[in-house]
């Protein structure tokens, strides 16, 4: 046996000390990394293996990822969220990840919420508006159940101007509130008066300009405009730069042809040039409507959603309808500005996971080694992060190319089956919100989709197709 190990160089999958005894008879070993599907969870684990090279699932989650891939989202308009999103009552305010009620909301969706009652005249005061937050009379709702998408407290309310994306292939529209820049901000859940003023001259400057505008420059295809931001150093989740500036090339000339007033004009055009992450909602209304025309192909193991409340992770996969799998959400892992840390920081939040959804933000910090400076890591970890994902997608997208990786696609198309399998959980890139209502972002990272969401999903998936 002896002679065995010394003239022969083994492979070791599993305990690590197999492989140690080999060495220690002065042997050669190579420790593979692995762990059993579904960390070990027998009943997830034949539910797996159900589905693995099924047939069915096969044909369903290739049909809704050729869905995904032929969308075309083009920029159609701007309008009030109220006349605009499907569903939206008078008294409904949406908000980002999983449903949750007041009592359970964490302290940035909560101020966030009493921003959103001011600025509609709910209330007078901060106080009143907790008041009548708790009261029961006010509906609360994922914005992801009225084809809308948020980032971070991602609260909606009926009087916001949104963005309007269309699926030209396929007639879905999707939805996303206006980008308030940095600072205070209603979507780190400030609401002092500084914010309601802003959210004031959103709806009554910005909104109408950028209506006009759009009228002018007619719809405005977003896959080309992502294409060449990726291109430019961007990854269109915390990276916008390119992209917004893109934008605003396209938006310039129009806005000029305009009756809108001078002081208008140079306010929004201002406004726009001074703000980097302007084109963060649009991106995620654009990645909203792609996955949405991927959504409701039963037997498809595609997730068309990841999103989170700041304190539970949801996703939706395409083969199970509008069934949440949920599990608590993350900390994230990342870089703090000075004088916070982690004991400092919500959970995971935002719906902004959804441009991990649809391939580009952390599937493509390849694209993007400048984005490290934020959330830490070196640039080889980018390029890392972006083909560890390539394990758990069912393809590439070219439309979306990677300079760093020879033009090569994104990794697109998340299988809940291949998550599973690989145990290799979703990356995302965020950042990271104060824990208290209004304090507003700290820092930037990493995080991850909990895999006990995908479990579950799984499991659901195989009940329905048994």
């Amino acid at each position: 046996m002896s002679k065995l190990f010394t003239q022969s160089t083994i492979i070791n999958v599993g305990l690590s000390s197999f492989a140690d005894a080999v060495v220690q008879t002065g042997g050669q070993a190579e420790q593979v990394e692995w762990s059993p599907p579904a960390a070990g969870n027998r009943d997830v684990g034949l539910a797996l293996a159900r589905m693995i090279k099924n047939p069915t699932v096969e044909a369903a989650t290739e049909q809704s990822y050729q869905r995904y891939l032929q969308a075309q989202p083009v920029l159609v308009g701007i309008g009030t969220a109220g006349k605009e999103i499907p569903g939206m009552g008078s008294r409904l305010l949406l908000h980002a990840g999983p449903p949750i009620e007041w009592p359970d909301m964490c302290g940035p969706v909560q101020g966030a919420i009493v921003g959103a009652v001011l600025y509609e005249r709910w209330a007078s005061s901060p106080e009143e508006a907790r008041k009548l937050a708790a009261s029961g009379s006010i509906t609360f709702a994922p914005c992801h159940h009225h084809a809308a998408v948020g980032p971070m407290a991602g609260v909606i309310s009926p009087s916001m101007p949104v963005w309007i994306v269309e699926n030209s292939e396929g007639g879905n529209r999707a939805y996303s509130n206006m980008n308030e820049g940095l600072g205070k901000v209603l979507r780190f859940g400030a609401n002092n008066k500084e914010v309601i003023d802003r959210l004031d001259w959103l709806a009554a400057v910005l909104g109408p300009t950028l209506q006009k505008t759009l009228r002018k420059l007619g719809p405005l295809e977003m896959k080309p405009l992502i294409a060449q931001a990726l291109h430019m150093g961007d990854e269109c989740h915390n990276r916008n730069a390119a992209a917004s500036s893109l934008l605003f090339r396209r938006l310039v000339p129009a806005a000029l042809q305009t009756d809108a007033p001078t002081e208008q004009l140079r306010s929004t055009l201002n406004f726009i040039a001074g703000n980097d992450h302007f084109f963060l909602n649009l991106s995620m209304a654009t990645c909203k409507a792609m996955l949405d025309a991927a959504h409701g192909v039963k037997g498809s193991s595609l997730v068309t959603v990841m999103a989170r409340n700041g304190v539970r992770f949801g996703i939706r996969i395409s083969g199970t309808g509008d069934t949440w799998f949920q599990a608590d959400a993350l900390p994230v892992d990342g870089l703090y500005f000075p004088s916070y840390g982690p004991e400092d920081a919500a959970k995971d939040l935002g719906d902004s996971a959804i441009t991990e959804t649809a391939g580009i933000g952390g599937f493509a910090m390849a694209a993007a080694p400048a984005i490290v400076q934020f959330v830490g890591g070196t640039p080889a970890d980018a390029v890392s992060n972006t083909m560890a994902m390539t394990n758990i997608t069912v393809g590439r997208n070219n439309a979306f190319t990677l300079p760093a990786l020879n033009f090569s696609g994104t990794p697109a198309g998340i299988d809940a089956r291949k998550v599973l399998d690989t145990n290799i959980m979703p990356i995302i890139n965020t950042g990271i919100a104060h824990k208290e209502a209004g304090v507003g972002q700290i820092g930037a990272g990493i995080t991850r989709a909990p895999l006990d969401c995908f479990s579950a999903g799984i499991q659901a998936l195989d009940a329905s197709l048994r």
